[in-house]
This record gives structure tokens, sequence and C-alpha cells, in this order.
């Protein structure tokens, strides 16, 4: 396809300027931006890289809370035919070193409150971008910049194919893996969600999700930008802030994961009667992991609808359970988008070409693959990982679902281990990789377990070398340096053995808990 300008998602702010140039773009705790301001601090961020010498398919990362210059960033990059890499400001140094050295970007943004994590990754990285850009405190240098810059409005000629955003996910491998996602996947990704959610240019949308994740960014966020409607962008998550940002600027809809909806639902009931109007919600919409029944019921009887969707940073969103679904589908994740290809094929066919899979029976588990421009294109600079992802065009999720008679989805389980605390993924090969570098410690084996507050949290099993014993705290102050806090095991069990198969693997089944464990 010949490269336009008007496959660029940096286009879009560009065009709600002229249409709508004093409507409510987009608020942080710093700013309230109409479209026309939002379209000239996105033009100055080009003006600003392009000046910095930043060329098509350079990587531009920021490291930072949610503030209009994610967004800033993203576009403006955007409008230069570059790559964004959004990092993700609970990781560790060291995890953070890893990124850098593996994509090389060549810009840095980031939190000024983050300075002393940040020198800490880059003496840890063997790559150094060529400039660091510090906001968010008295000297900030990104305001600077842009104050500086002569605003480039024109937007890059691009195909839908061409690369716009690398997110990283943690890897089944040890090495987190960089998903590369084009401007077409952006586009019809809000194009679903706007079907699925009913975007209008009149919503005005609170989001709590951190915006270096896929909900926060690519589901929550740039749906409502691509509709025109008005964001409202929060730096950290407080329920009492949450509900009363509702009432205020009257939020039609937020999203978040589980721990978060549970934490929010605790505050309602905690809450004065009437201390709070919710009466502008049209829903609530929830992903990341299973939600409870119970939970989506107490918000139901104080009139507020938990959405539910699934989907994958490689993806986005897969699948939707709409309202009028949500009481009679219980624990379903809803039926697929409208863009894209959803299937869920019989384990026994997976390993044969696609055109001999077969899609499971009522009630039979499958595997998830989808096809479709809602994929990314691959994993940045790693064609193995990639082939085994792709099978002639189809995107294999290593999700584990049943179908209902009707079409609806039901995740029954991860063939690939990872399991989901407070919304972040969390890869048991990655954490096991880390922790093998304690000297205590001999073998270890990562699995998750219920949690009520974060949903699910990871238990370790460990044969020690031998010595002394090693304690829980002493085993997560190690781990604190080289981890990021949710990845950090909460449990440990000192093991004499781990149960293995014939061929030595450890079969991780026999040690996760019991459900009422």
């Amino acid at each position: 396809m010949v490269p336009e300008p008007h496959h660029n998602i940096a286009q879009w702010p560009s065009r709600w300027s002229q249409r709508r140039p004093t409507a409510l773009a987009l608020v942080d705790g710093d700013r309230r931006l109409s479209w026309a301001d939002f379209e000239s601090r996105v033009a100055a961020t080009a003006g600003a890289l392009e000046a910095m010498g930043i060329v098509r398919g350079d990587r531009v990362a920021f490291l930072l809370q949610n503030r209009t210059a994610c967004l800033e960033v993203l576009l403006g990059a955007a409008r230069l035919g570059a790559i964004t890499l959004p990092m993700n400001a609970r990781l560790s140094a060291p995890e953070i070193a890893y990124q850098l050295t593996d994509c090389r970007p060549r810009i840095l943004v980031h939190e000024t409150d983050f300075e002393t994590t940040v020198e800490e990754a880059l003496s840890r990285s063997d790559h150094q971008p060529d400039n660091r850009l510090r906001t968010g405190g008295p000297t900030d240098e990104f305001e600077a910049h842009l104050n500086a810059a002569d605003g480039r409005s024109e937007s890059a000629p691009v195909t839908p194919d061409d690369p716009v955003i690398l997110m990283y996910t943690s890897g089944t491998t040890g090495k987190p893996k960089g998903a590369l996602l084009p401007h077409r996947k952006v586009l019809y990704n809000s194009l679903n969600a706007g079907l699925d959610f009913g975007i209008r240019g009149t919503d005005r949308v609170l989001v709590v999700a951190p915006l270096f994740h896929s909900l926060g960014l690519q589901i929550l966020s740039l749906p409502v930008l691509y509709a025109g409607g008005s964001l409202f962008l929060q730096a950290s998550f407080d329920p009492a802030l949450v509900w009363s940002t509702v009432e205020q600027e009257q939020i039609t809809y937020f999203g978040g994961v589980p721990a978060m909806h549970q934490r929010l639902y605790d505050t309602l009931l905690t809450a004065a009667p009437g201390q709070w109007k919710t009466e502008s919600l049209r829903f609530i919409f929830t992903a990341g992991s299973a939600v409870s029944n119970h939970l989506i019921d107490g918000f139901r009887q104080r009139g507020l609808l938990l959405m539910q969707g699934y989907g994958q940073t490689e993806t986005s969103t897969l699948c939707c359970l709409g309202p009028s679904d949500i009481a009679r589908k219980p624990g379903s994740v809803g039926t697929p988008v409208f863009h894209g290809e959803v299937r869920v094929i019989a384990l026994d066919t997976r390993d044969l070409s696609p055109q001999h899979w077969q899609d499971v029976q009522p009630e039979e588990t499958g595997e998830v693959v989808v096809r479709g421009p809602i994929t990314m294109l691959g994993y940045w600079e790693n064609p193995e990982a990639t082939a085994a992802t792709f099978v002639q065009g189809w995107l294999c999720t290593g999700d584990l679902a049943q179908v209902d008679p009707d079409g609806f989805l039901t995740l029954v389980g991860r063939s690939r281990e990872m399991f989901i605390s407070g919304g972040e993924n969390v890869y048991p090969a990655e954490v096991e990789a880390v922790c093998r570098e304690h000297p205590q410690i001999r073998e270890i084996a990562v699995v998750g377990q219920a949690d009520r507050r974060w949903g699910e949290v990871g238990r370790a099993h460990v044969l020690l070398e031998p010595g002394p014993p090693l304690s829980l705290p002493a085993f997560q102050a190690w781990a604190r340096a080289r981890l990021a806090p949710f990845k950090i095991p909460q449990d440990l069990v000192i093991e004499d053995s781990l149960p293995r198969t014939a061929s030595g693997k450890v079969q991780k089944h026999l040690l996760r808990p019991a459900e009422n464990d």
C-alpha cells in the first residue's frame, strides 16, 4: 500500500482541532487542553523531536506517570514516522536497562521523580539515549523544548503496516519481548472499542489504568481520541478520588483491572449514603483477569454496569461482554470483536497447519487464535519468538478457552503459565531467571496463587544450596533490587525436591495451590 499521511494516527488531533477546536480534549493534574491546545502541543512535540534528529523508525521512550506528555510524545513521534516505547514505571532499574539495551531509543522522556532509577538503569544499560528530557519538576526540560520548538503540523506518510508503538511483555523464556504494533492495529482497535463501548464525541472518560499498559493506552485512551471525546488522566489510583472525579467531571465511563474495581467497590460500601453521585456513568470496564460474579452483582445493585473484556498487548481487545449479556453470561469474556477473526481451536489440531485446525465443540477447551488488522507485526528483533507465535498469519495467544452454543468465550487457563497480579502480567520464567542468581537458591519454580487484594501473587518453591536457611523477608529484600514489586513472590516454600516428569521438567500443576487453600 502507498504511504499516505491519512494512515498516520498522528492526524487525529489535527482533524479534531479543525472540527472542534474549543471542545475539551485532555485533562491531567496540571492542565486542561482543548483540541486546539492539544494539537498545538503535539505539533510542538513533533518539532522538538525533529530538532533533536528523530527520523522515521527511531525509537522514543517515555517513563512517565499518567500525564498529557504520554500522548503528546506518542503522537508527536508518530508524526515523524518514529516509534514510541511506553516504559512501565513500576519496573526496577535492571529491567529498564534491559529494554533500553534491547530497543536502543534515541530519546528518553521521564519523570523528574524517577531520576535515581533512571540513572541506575543507564549505568547498567549497553545503550545511552542521545537525549533525556525530564518533566514534572521545577526545571521541566520537556516543557522548555515544547516552548522553543517550531511546531510540525504535517504527518509523515506511512502505510497501515508501519510500526508506531513498541510495548514490552514479559517473556516465557525469561526475557521480555517487545510487541511491535502498527498504525492499522491502533486504528482497528479504536474502531472495535467504538462499536463495543458506543463511544461518542460527548463521552468524558476517566483513565486511571497506566498509559504504559495496553488497557490504559490502547483500549481506553486512543479510542477516545479517535472519536473526539474528552480524556481525564489520573497519575495514581485513589478510589475516593475516582468517585469524586466521576461526580465532579460527569464521567461517562472508566476502566481498570479487577483489583482496582474491588477497591472501588469496597470504598463505595464504606462511604456515607449519597456521598458520590454516579448517575453520569454509562458503564465501568474491566480487563486483565477474571472478575468475580459477586463484584458484578455488587456494582449492579448500585446501578452500575461492569463490562468485561479480554485481550493481549499483541492484539488489544479480542472479546467484549456487553451490558445486555452480563447477567445471563456470568464468567464469560463475551463474543469476538467486529474487526478481527477470533477462533478457539481444538488442542489436538493445534500443531497442524491452519487449514487442518478444527474449532472446538461447545464446552470443549481449545486455544484462542486470531488474525486480522488488530494483530501486532511481531516481536522486536526476535524472529524466533515471532515465528513461534504466528502460524501462517494466525497469532496463537496461548490462552485456553471454551465457547458456549451462543458463541461466548470463557477463559479456562493459560498454556504459558502466566498469572496476573493487580492487572500486571507475571511470567514465572522471567521471575525464575532472575531469582536463580540468588546465592542460596539452587532451583526455583514459581506459580500463581489466589490473593484477595491483587487477584493473584507469586509463590516460589525453592531448593536451597547447603548452608543457612532463607527467610521470605530476606528473599524479598534481595529480589526488590532486581524485580518490579508485582513480580516478587509473596510466599516462599522450601522444598526437598520438586515434582518432575520423566524428562526432568518440573510439574508445576502439582505445585499450584488448591482453590480453597
